[in-house]
């Protein structure tokens, strides 16, 4: 904690906007323990409390904005990009993507407290097309709610919040442990995971000459069914698709699948 107060002593406001701002772009560089200890600073009269809560929020405005351009322009490929890290990407944006759906805009006011969903609601909200009026309000709503407790926090419970970081402190070769066994079961996962889908680098492929030669073909082309199954980012309203395709959603492609006609060759093309 004095380690954490000297920091902001010594670099003002420019920490706290730096913390908060980094964490927003989803690097792994938590912002709550200066946004207690700017509390803390602000109780002892080092900082300013209102300029603290108008830097902090301003910071992870802009990067939440950041991201919600990024997810505005290219579509669900930063999403992807993001969700590198988990096992499935498809699966990881998806799942992300049903939480929005089913949520609605309370995700965004409540995403900064859900592991996973705090970095992809802004780039999600603006790959849907939400208005950037919309997002700042809701966004805006959204930093305070979490803003707001951790400088109330530092601010009357300064005492005790130190007492609690320096035995967090001396227990950091605990936690470095628990890093490691959890990067070991995290690889152990992966590793399953690749051995379990070997079959399906093996799913036979058709190039687009071939395909495009049995549709030409007037006896070929009636036994032929082509699907588009595109997540939903890639697919959106007036997109293009092959001619004569049908679409399947991939969010409910078991249920449609058993309507899919047995006596076709189906074709599936996807993001």
């Amino acid at each position: 904690m004095d380690h954490v107060l000297h920091l902001l002593d010594r670099y003002g406001y420019a920490i706290i906007f730096a913390s908060v701002f980094f964490e927003s772009l989803g690097l792994p560089i938590p912002a709550f323990p200066f946004l207690l200890a700017a509390g803390a600073a602000s109780m002892l009269g080092s900082l300013n409390l209102a300029i603290v809560l108008l830097t902090a929020v301003i910071g992870m405005l802009i990067g939440d904005t950041i991201l919600y351009i990024l997810g505005r322009l290219s579509g669900w490929r930063i999403l992807g990009f993001l969700c590198k890290v988990s096992a499935s990407p498809e699966t990881c944006i998806l799942r992300s993507a049903e939480s929005f759906y089913k949520r609605g805009r309370i995700t965004l006011v409540v995403a900064k407290y859900i592991p996973g969903i705090n970095t992809m609601a802004p780039p999600l909200a603006g790959s849907l097309k939400m208005k950037l009026r919309q997002f700042l309000a809701l966004d805006l709503l959204g930093s305070l709610l979490y803003i707001v407790p951790f400088l109330g926090v530092g601010y009357f419970f300064s005492r005790g919040i130190e007492s609690v970081v320096n035995s967090i402190h001396s227990l950091g070769q605990i936690f470095l442990w628990l890093f490691v066994l959890a990067l070991f079961g995290y690889a152990i996962r992966r590793f399953r995971i690749y051995s379990k889908n070997r079959l399906y680098r093996e799913v036979p492929r058709v190039s687009v000459q071939e395909l495009a030669g049995k549709l030409s073909d007037p006896n070929l082309s009636t036994t032929i069914l082509i699907a588009d199954a595109r997540s939903h980012g890639y697919y959106e309203e007036g997109s293009q698709r092959i001619k004569g395709s049908i679409r399947i959603e991939p969010a409910s492609i078991s249920e449609q699948f058993e309507k899919l006609p047995r006596d076709k060759e189906i074709y599936l093309y996807c993001t």
